[in-house]
């Protein structure tokens, strides 16, 4: 065994050990009350009267930013792609743009998913 192989072999050992210690920590039978209160899930009026819907709001504008953020530079990637490939051939100009647009328009649909989360958590606080 050399020493590259010997790493990864530690590593992965390390990593399953991780893992299922973790297994085993987190696998605690729940107290009854917690459990129903987990089913539940958070409690937005309890939160926006206890003065936490600041959070709610700040959860918002992270999720639309950073969306915004990663859909921006994967579309400008993209963009950038199809114009590098048809410089490079001006004939495929036509295979390239349909794929392309599609591209963007998927790209495009992962910032209107987070802007409908962003709405949501927004108007349940209203709620």
């Amino acid at each position: 065994m050399n020493r590259s192989t010997l790493r990864i072999a530690l590593s992965a050992l390390a990593a399953l050990g991780v893992l299922l210690i973790s297994t085993i920590v987190f696998a605690q039978p729940a107290e009854p009350a917690a459990a129903d209160a987990a089913a539940k899930g958070p409690d937005v009026l309890a939160l926006t009267k206890a003065g936490q819907g600041g959070f709610i709001a700040l959860g918002a504008g992270l999720a639309i930013g950073l969306a915004a953020l990663g859909c921006g530079i994967g579309q400008g990637r993209a963009a950038g792609s199809a114009l590098d490939g048809i410089a490079r051939n001006p004939g495929a100009a036509d295979k390239i743009r349909g794929p392309m647009i599609l591209g963007l328009a998927l790209i495009e649909s992962l910032a209107i998913y987070a802007l409908v989360i962003a709405f949501l958590l927004v108007l349940t606080k209203l709620a």
